[in-house]
């Protein structure tokens, strides 16, 4: 029987935050091309939070169309001093990254969209603000060598389920927001939509 609820990424982190809340649900790749996407809108100039809402709703209705089920599209973008950033792809990269970022606010945005056979039916998007501390060379070295290639899945070069929170002196914002999808209005459509128990 389907669980009533696919997921439309095949992100670790997104499927942990669900499994973790008792969410019943499938995962399946969304198939869509987020970097042709996200190089259309940054020509538009689109903002970071536009980048991350509208990946979300087209990763949700690439998925839906056809399926019964609610699906769950979601993105997350980091904005630093007004630019978008994305992954990087090395952990000399990474390093780069953390320097650029260290001592210095940078804001998360996660969009999370629900579609339903072809139309958006609902959305959200919430903004988390996160202040690195002035590490020194030898945290961030001693850093990378722990978290090796897990510090490549995340935009920010960081799991803040993990040794990530000792990169930060401050953090304002919800968890799950940082984790990549803003999870209790989620959960109150779920539980409308008899996904979930009321």
């Amino acid at each position: 029987m389907s669980p009533g609820l696919v997921l439309a990424s095949k992100s670790t982190a997104r499927r942990a935050v669900l499994q973790g809340a008792g969410v019943p649900f499938e995962a399946v790749g969304s198939g869509v091309d987020e970097e042709v996407t996200k190089a259309e809108l940054v020509a538009k100039r689109a903002t970071p939070r536009q980048v991350a809402e509208a990946l979300a709703e087209e990763k949700a209705l690439a998925v839906s169309v056809g399926r019964p089920e609610l699906v769950l599209g979601a993105d997350q973008t980091l904005e630093f001093q007004g630019k978008l950033y994305d992954k990087t792809e090395t952990l000399a990269a990474a390093r780069e990254r953390l320097q650029t970022l260290r001592g210095k606010p940078h804001m998360l945005h996660s969009a999370v969209v629900v579609a339903e056979r072809g139309a958006v039916v609902w959305r959200e998007t919430q903004s988390a603000t996160l202040r690195m501390r002035d590490f020194s060379d030898s945290f961030l070295d001693s850093y990378l060598a722990e978290e090796g290639e897990a510090a490549l899945g995340s935009v920010g070069c960081y799991r803040l389920e993990a040794q990530g929170v000792q990169l930060f002196s401050k953090i304002e914002g919800d968890y799950f927001t940082i984790l990549g999808l803003p999870l209790m209005g989620l959960l109150e459509l779920l539980r409308k939509r008899g996904i979930l128990a009321p």
